[in-house]
């Protein structure tokens, strides 16, 4: 059985549990996903799958993008992601994939996906620095302050806190619990945000922690 399914993030919501309790929800479409291909230990050096997720034009793929995908002879697909699987053998490509064989309530996912990109920012906004006082003349309100000797070690060390770009980088979620899983739709309630805007691609695995 594959490890991992690939989805989209619809927005967020809130669901009753049976006792009256209000649970926030994160909705998303997951699957259904297409075998694109199979990595076997034998070949390979590790057992995977690759899935293809959202539907996309034919005439906007490159050729060998588009020999890759008839192999499976579903169309072409906007996103491709490797999963673990322990036997692959229960697969073939070209077999579709689907929420309701993956996932249950009650199953805690670890959800990877890209953050939402907010731009250059300063080191108040992307670090919590405290910044200096806000009196008049004191000309130090949300600067970094000093970063690195003249004399040694004569350049700034990598890893510092500075001011750059903010957010848009990979981000996993862990320990995040299935609430509800409506295969019809091909939708699943996740308790609780996850990573990156609506409409953002996610990677969905069964959590290693639980």
């Amino acid at each position: 059985m594959t490890k991992g399914i690939l989805g989209k993030k619809l927005g967020m919501t809130q669901v009753f549990a049976a006792d009256g309790k209000c649970i926030p929800v994160t909705v998303v479409e997951a699957g259904p996903c297409i075998v694109l291909q199979k990595k076997t230990l034998e070949k390979d050096g590790y057992n995977a799958l690759q899935l293809g997720f959202g539907a996309k034009k034919t005439h906007r793929t490159n050729k060998p993008a588009m020999g890759h995908f008839k192999k499976a002879g579903k169309g072409a697909f906007v996103f491709l992601r490797e999963v673990e699987c322990d036997n692959t053998d229960e697969h073939a490509v070209g077999d579709e994939i689907t929420c309701g064989e993956f996932f249950a309530a009650g199953d805690i996912l670890d959800v990877t996906g890209t953050s939402k990109g907010k731009g250059f920012r300063g080191v108040v906004k992307r670090w919590n620095f405290a910044g200096g006082r806000a009196s008049h003349g004191s000309m130090f309100h949300r600067r970094p302050g000093g970063i690195s000797a003249s004399a040694w070690p004569s350049r700034v060390f990598k890893g510092k806190k500075m001011a750059g770009q903010m957010g848009n980088k990979r981000v996993t979620t862990q320990g995040l619990e299935v609430v509800d899983v409506r295969s019809e739709k091909s939708l699943v309630l996740i308790k609780g945000a996850v990573p990156g805007p609506v409409n953002g691609l996610l990677l969905i695995r069964k959590s290693r922690k639980a």
